[in-house]
């Protein structure tokens, strides 16, 4: 079977995610294409994607039209891994073949990022958007045709800010004008939405899901049965995910779907999580299943994020699933595994809301506003995962420092200072079970 996809991310998310439909699109005839995944940072699962040749099983589990639903595919669609930091010749070797189509990447909402310090020559260059410029321009170097690239980083407006970073690399690195319009009118950035709730390895069930499969998998993963992805373009005569029964949405407008679900599903997730597991909680369900906790995000959700959109009536069915979704009794959604690159998340997941509330109402929003409280505070602890140099800086500037850093927030929030300040203390020295107190009077 040919290599027709190129994928940023190894991750668990893209593994239970467009690995599994392309997987069902090839069972079906549909398609005859694999995926070859390269690995976006330093350290990864390419030696382990390597030794199973691709291979793993995938639990999709959950309700499903009121029945419970618990499946396992043996998931083929990966033909290989490539680490471009140990070998950088054979991940430009990808842009040489003619067959590959489709560049998928999932590299968080950090990733899709413009340094502007790296070089041309740099093997390899350290962001995600330096690497597929350099890719693109092997490319075109060869006289190939472009790709269709599907970004499903959650940031608004994912493809273009993807190909605007390619573009100011472009500049940077002095690439000729005939490149520029290649990559623009070659190439197609689709803006996209992606919903799965992906729980990953199950480390807890682990040695029971070994015994069911009767092998060892040490990329055995697990997710909700549910799915969406949203597409802005229609591709689907050369990419038939929605003839293999995948629930993908081809449109010419992703936005209205993307602020929805990123509010109320993404922006409940972020709002909840890093002050449930100061809280001394492990997992989504287990928020759901205590009463403070679950008193939290049903306020977060009801008075805050949802009024904010407008409370229409499909705002309100989706935070009823979404609540549903999180109390999924397969799922063990692990909250550190939530809380990776938390500024970038709250950035992007709920920033906007807790303005939009501030803006509409001259009154910040109390959850919110608590929630980033709970995260100054999450980060002063061992278990924050950030990048280095926002690790830092979390752990040593004040409140009032980090509030003011326009590089992580998008604007200056020192307007905020007096409230976040006020739960951030109450949390340090008080203790959670009496800041969450305070903040559902």
């Amino acid at each position: 079977m040919k290599e027709t996809i190129i994928q940023f991310g190894e991750g668990g998310f893209l593994r239970s995610f467009a690995d599994v439909f392309v997987h069902k699109m090839n069972e079906q005839g549909l398609y005859d294409g694999k995926v070859v995944v390269v690995q976006p940072i330093a350290k990864g699962l390419i030696p382990v994607i390597n030794e199973q040749k691709g291979v793993y099983h995938q639990f999709l589990r959950g309700i499903e039209n009121g029945e419970v639903v618990n499946e396992c595919i043996k998931v083929t669609s990966i033909s290989r891994g490539v680490d471009p930091y140990t070998d950088y010749a054979e991940y430009l070797k990808l842009a040489h073949n003619p067959d590959m189509r489709v560049i998928i990447s999932n590299t968080t909402e950090a990733g899709i990022e413009y340094l502007g310090t790296e070089g041309f020559d740099d093997a390899p260059p350290k962001s995600f958007p330096a690497k597929l410029t350099r890719l693109l321009y092997e490319r075109f170097e060869a006289g190939l045709a472009g790709f269709i690239i599907l970004s499903c980083e959650l940031i608004d407006n994912n493809g273009k800010e993807l190909l605007d970073c390619v573009l100011k690399y472009a500049k940077l690195w002095k690439l000729p004008e005939t490149f520029v319009q290649w990559v623009q009118q070659e190439n197609h950035f689709c803006n996209t939405l992606v919903d799965r709730i992906c729980t990953g390895y199950p480390k807890d069930e682990a040695a029971e899901l070994t015994a069911f499969l009767g092998e060892e998998d040490k990329l055995m993963n697990t997710a909700e049965i549910f799915h969406l992805w949203v597409i802005e373009g229609d591709f689907e005569q050369e990419f038939p995910l929605k003839a293999a029964g995948v629930n993908v949405i081809w449109t010419p407008d992703v936005k209205p779907y993307k602020k929805r679900k990123v509010r109320i599903l993404n922006g409940a997730h972020t709002s909840m999580v890093l002050a449930a597991r100061l809280y001394g909680l492990s997992t989504v369900k287990e928020c759901l299943d205590d009463i403070t906790v679950r008193a939290f995000l049903d306020k977060t959700l009801s008075e805050e994020i949802i009024p904010t959109l407008g409370s229409t009536e499909e705002d309100i069915t989706f935070g009823k699933a979404v609540l549903d979704r999180f109390a999924n009794p397969f799922v063990k959604h692990q909250l550190l595994s939530i809380a990776l690159n938390s500024v970038s998340k709250f950035k992007a997941r709920v920033l906007p809301t807790l303005l939009e509330y501030y803006e509409e109402r001259g009154v910040l929003p109390k959850c919110m506003t608590f929630s980033l409280a709970a995260l100054i505070a999450f980060y002063r602890t061992a278990e924050a995962n950030d990048g280095e140099e926002i690790m830092e800086f979390m752990k040593t500037a004040s409140v009032a420092d980090i509030l003011k850093k326009e590089q992580y927030w998008g604007r200056d929030l020192s307007f905020m200072l007096s409230e976040v300040e006020y739960y951030y203390n109450l949390i340090t020295t008080q203790g959670m079970e009496q800041a969450y107190a305070e903040v559902l009077a």
